[in-house]
């Protein structure tokens, strides 16, 4: 199974259509064709009262590779930091709670691009890269071109002691260090890939 977030909506690719059916609520499609998928896909950015569209395919990877082929990707990465106490850095991006991520630069790895954008938006260094969560999608637009954006995601250790400092052209107005008791209230105002993440981190467990 994969997940696509559109703003707060997703996008569910699997194979198993008769326990999908039976345990959630949304939109059914069986893959036919991918010209009929691109104009599904049109269809469902337009609705707003419908919060979960799956589509169905026996080859899981074959319909990944077609999903993608609909979309312009963008590859991004971002973090998880966490300090030698165990807290969370948040960060207020658009008034919402979020984590630190952004765009690969030409020839940027992952890794490369995960610690450049946590010392970019929050002013701090010293960063430990420890290991690789987990990739979340997330379809938006573009001058009306659909844009499918991966963003790779790393467990960071934070080893400094200079106060974050946010990044305001990247509308980030606010940085904290969040118990991890404090966590999950903090997260209910935040995105689902987010959210997601958090929680393969076992972070929360919303």
């Amino acid at each position: 199974m994969y997940k696509v977030f559109f703003n707060d909506r997703n996008i569910i690719l699997t194979d198993d259509f008769t326990k999908t059916f039976q345990l959630k609520y949304g939109l059914f499609y069986r893959y036919h064709k991918k010209d009929e998928l691109k104009e599904l896909l049109d269809f469902y950015r337009n609705l707003k009262k419908i919060e979960n569209l799956f589509i169905f395919h026996d080859d899981i990877e074959e319909l990944r590779t077609i999903f993608r082929s609909c979309f312009k990707l963008i590859e991004a990465a971002g973090g998880v930091i966490k300090n030698s106490k165990g807290q969370l850095l948040v960060i207020k991006r658009r008034d919402r709670w979020d984590l630190p991520k952004g765009k690969l630069d030409a020839g940027e790895s992952f890794e490369e691009a995960a610690l450049r954008e946590v010392e970019e938006e929050c002013g701090i260094q010293d960063l430990k890269l420890i290991c690789r969560l987990m990739s979340t999608y997330h379809s938006y637009l573009i001058d009306d071109q659909p844009v499918l954006k991966k963003t790779m995601w790393f467990d960071i250790l934070y080893k400094g002691h200079k106060k974050p400092v946010p990044e305001q052209k990247e509308n980030i107005t606010e940085i904290r260090w969040v118990n991890p008791s404090e966590v999950s209230s903090f997260m209910k105002d935040t995105y689902g890939a987010i959210r997601d993440v958090l929680k393969y981190a076992n972070l929360i467990n919303l």
